[in-house]
């Protein structure tokens, strides 16, 4: 049957933009397909005839669809839960396929599902490309023969053809040990075929496997191995090799577990008993045949029974309050030498000789104990593995490793209620670096995303890689690595906000909240990061210069969870990588080409400055009582050769933010001092010209002498050129400011405070700069008419420049009843689109010769501006 027309899911303008680009289809809750656009069906290679009907079921590969995983992922649905993300479906001709998909239930008014929507987008090419390149760079790497870790070449019948002398360190074996065995059984211990099938079938497919494993050496020994499996094919596609790379992570391992669960534990205040119970329960899952037993020794010297989940209550008893000394079993002893006692026979060993009655019957034979120290290498406690048997057990550098890690947590949680501080830096802050760590940056995170939510505002996650880290370990040796990583954290917090997050991932991983930042900003900092970064630092004596990769996702327009934008931050900073080092990439295109569109208007602004793109525009400024010509404001206008005109509310922030605000500022005054000129080679009676000046500009002590050189060139006076200056100078610090204001002033050019009563308006910081000229707001003026409050503070400001002998100057003139109320109130000078507005120099020619009035028919304007005080 030919399937059903679809639902109304969106505005229909919307869902007809979604079809023209993406793959959608709509399924029952029971998974049957309904609809499908032309989109979906061209993906999927099916005609709409033959699509009809089908299970989803059949768009998926036969072990995902025949899954617990599948079932639950469906079963979520008809919840009304909603799914996004990539996953792997099957063409009609068995061709498997990448998408980018969403699946997003389809609700009535009482809650019930009535269909899954499902839009998705094809990443088949971009997966598979990024696929190989790093299964490339895998393989360009486990190929090193002189690497510590183990290196296993087996051939397509999973038969060890090759090991390196790594492998032969880690496990044992000598090469021609191993030739013809294969890895699974020799490594495992175990006769598991089906996994091994697993394993094999999906290197046929091509798939790499990683994964992180406990393995066994020759001597019996275990260790936790992270495992990288790659398929090696022939020219004609067909599997052929597997490259393995093994490599110990036994430590980090255990440590980590350990740590997570004791931490966690401590974090959250739980019972001292109860955290160290759990460190036993954690050891004697990882190595089941020891029993674990921690006692604490108190200030009295005696021992106390703290944690020993699998021991009987009645030893705890008989332990309890024992006194330690040289001869008091493996604990006792151990807490009195403070060192690691080993009894590999209780039975026969003099150390036990009082004490092996109470452990004999219930079966143990061996027992090895270790102190625990404080901060201060006090003993504190003891640690012991209890053993079944006597003599030592195979794996003795395994459990010495792991005694390591479990005396250093136990020393954590019987110090905690000395230093929880310092537990929950453990908790929740890097070691290393001392910056929050994935679990802390996550909270903080999302704390920051609800805030943002609730203002309405934007944030950028960041996700940092450095560039090239891997080699730095390599040559200069791990503890170089640790000082880079370390002088990085310190750089990247002194660039931090009170409002951004900054923690430490994993490796040379950081990331990185911005709170309130939009694309463009976010790109900005990213910038300023790499800058930073890029500053050459000495590490283990050797000067070096990092670069660093950058992926960044923005919240709410790419996602609106920190999973999912952490997630597309990485995804985006491997798309940076791929650009090169010192890259940065946004996840989204549409960010993605809005900084690159900023960074593009940066050069062109650049370009046009000095090539002639930028031009003025003139707006007169009218005496109210005589409606002859003031003077005229200079505006700076943008054309671009491609893009059009383009906003000054767009390009003048832009000049501030890259620095060519101080450039700009110049040009507009030496083409407004040109222009001026040339009217009055005209016999135009214009009598002074205005320009905006940002307070970046008055930084430069120069600018004075700049002012002249330009007004000589066009033989005009100080007088004639007038500055305005915003209220936000009056904050500026820099000391040059004020030398440079004092400077122009003194050559007689004259200052204007423009758009006043909007910013920081102390009269007494005022009455310091010499200003000739106050600018009241269009703000005030659109509102003289309706609000008699503006009516008051417009005659307010009035009455200050007054009083400070200052001309005022009203802007934003557009009606009759404006004009008519500023007039009365006694304003000299008005602006703004009922005179005129913006014009060109010709434009401007054409309104002074016949909008204003005339006093002999040839000149016009006045003579120059009212007197100051009116």
């Amino acid at each position: 049957m030919p399937l059903s027309t679809p639902l109304v899911v969106h505005h229909d303008a919307q869902r007809a933009a979604l079809e023209r680009v993406m793959a959608i289809a709509e399924f029952t809750p029971e998974g049957v397909l309904r609809h499908a656009n032309p989109n979906y069906l061209r993906l999927f290679g099916y005609d709409a005839e033959n699509a009809a009907g089908l299970h989803h079921r059949r768009f998926c590969t036969d072990a995902y669809a025949q899954s617990s995983e599948y079932a639950a992922f469906w079963r979520h649905l008809r919840d009304g839960l909603s799914h996004s993300g990539p996953v792997e479906r099957v063409r009609h001709d068995g061709a498997s396929c990448w998408l980018e998909a969403t699946y997003t239930p389809v609700l009535d008014e009482a809650g019930n599902v009535l269909q899954i929507l499902k839009i998705a987008t094809d990443i088949t090419e971009r997966f598979h490309a990024e696929r190989a390149r790093q299964q490339h760079m895998e393989r360009l790497a486990l190929v090193a023969d002189a690497s510590d870790s183990a290196v296993i070449i087996s051939d397509a019948a999973s038969a060890i053809v090759y090991v390196n002398a790594g492998f032969s360190r880690m496990f044992g074996w000598r090469v021609e040990e191993v030739v013809g065995l294969r890895p699974i059984p020799l490594l495992s211990r175990s006769k598991d075929e089906a996994t091994e099938r697993v394993y094999q079938e999906a290197l046929r497919g091509g798939h790499s496997l990683e994964g992180e494993e406990l393995v066994h050496g020759k001597d019996g020994q275990r260790y936790w191995a992270k495992i990288i499996s790659n398929p090696v094919s022939d020219a004609q596609g067909c599997w052929q090799l597997t490259v393995t790379i093994l490599t110990d992570i036994t430590r980090a391992k255990m440590y980590e577990v350990l740590q997570q669960r004791a931490l966690e534990a401590m974090a959250r205040e739980r019972p001292l008993g109860e955290v160290l119970e759990g460190i036993c329960e954690e050891v004697e899952r990882i190595a089941p045949e020891v029993t674990a037993s921690i006692l604490e020794v108190d200030a009295h010297g005696r021992l106390r029974p703290l944690a020993a989940p699998n021991l009987p209550r009645a030893l705890s008893t008989q332990l309890d309050g024992v006194e330690i000394g040289p001869c008091v079993g493996s604990c006792g002893t151990a807490a009195w030498r403070n060192e690691a006692v080993r009894v590999d026979d209780i039975a026969s060993d003099p150390l036990w000789q009082d004490y092996s009655h109470l452990v004999l019957p219930l079966g143990y034979r061996g027992c090895w104990s270790t102190p625990v120290r404080n901060s201060q290498g006090r003993v504190i406690g003891t640690f012991a593995f209890y053993f079944s048997t006597a003599g030592s057990p195979s794996s003795v550098t395994f459990h010495q490793q792991l005694v390591e890690a479990c005396t250093h947590l136990c020393a954590l949680a019987l110090e905690r209620e000395q230093g929880r501080q310092r537990i929950r830096q453990l908790a929740f802050y890097d070691s290393l670096t001392g910056l929050p760590n994935r679990r802390l940056t996550q909270a903080k995170a999302e704390q920051a995303i609800a805030a943002a939510n609730r203002d309405g505002t934007e944030l950028a996650v960041l996700f940092i890689d450095l560039d090239r880290f891997k080699q730095v370990n390599d040559s200069l040796g791990h503890p170089a690595g640790d000082e880079l990583l370390q002088q990085t954290g310190k750089r990247l917090a002194a660039l931090m906000g009170s409002s951004d997050t900054l923690g430490r991932q994993s490796g040379d991983e950081f990331v990185v909240v911005l709170s309130g930042r939009d694309a463009v900003s976010a790109n900005d900092a990213v910038r300023r990061i790499q800058a930073v970064l890029s500053e050459p630092l000495c590490v283990a004596g050797t000067t070096l210069s990092i670069t660093c990769s950058v992926g960044i996702a923005m919240y709410p327009a790419s996602a609106r969870d920190m999973d999912t934008l952490l997630q597309q931050a990485d995804i985006a900073m491997y798309q940076a990588k791929k650009r090169g080092r010192g890259s940065l990439s946004f996840f989204s295109a549409e960010m993605d080409q809005l900084a690159q569109e900023r960074l593009m208007l940066e050069g062109a602004l650049r370009l046009a400055i000095q090539s002639g793109q930028l031009h003025l525009q003139y707006q007169p400024q009218v005496a109210l009582e005589s409606g002859e010509l003031y003077g005229v404001e200079a505006l700076a206008r943008w054309t671009h050769p491609v893009l059009g005109a383009i906003s000054p509310a767009r390009f003048i922030p832009l000049a501030e933010e890259c620095g060519l605000i101080a450039d700009l500022g110049l040009w507009a005054i030496r083409e407004a001092c040109r222009q001026l000129s040339a009217w009055r080679a005209k016999g135009l009676a214009v009598p002074a010209i205005s320009v905006n000046l940002s307070p970046t500009s008055f930084h430069n002590l120069a600018l004075p002498q700049m002012v002249a050189d330009t007004l000589s060139l066009h033989r005009l006076a100080a007088k004639d050129l007038t500055l305005e200056l915003t209220e936000n100078i009056l904050l500026d610090t820099n000391p040059y400011t004020m030398k440079t204001i004092s400077a122009l002033s003194e050559q007689g050019v004259r200052l204007s405070m423009d758009d006043f009563g909007t910013g920081y308006s102390s009269l007494s910081y005022l009455r310091r700069l010499p200003v000739s000229e106050l600018k009241l707001d269009q703000s005030f003026v659109a509102d003289l008419e309706q609000d008699p409050a503006a009516q008051a503070l417009s005659n307010a400001i009035l009455g200050i420049g007054q009083s400070l002998r200052l001309t005022v100057v009203a802007e934003g003139v557009e009606t009759d009843g404006q004009t008519r109320i500023l007039r009365a109130q006694g304003y000299p000078v008005a602006q703004g689109y009922l005179f005129s507005r913006p014009l060109s120099p010709q434009d401007m020619e054409t309104w002074m010769t016949s909008a204003l009035p005339t006093t002999d028919g040839t000149a016009h304007g006045s003579a120059g501006p009212p007197p100051a005080g009116t």
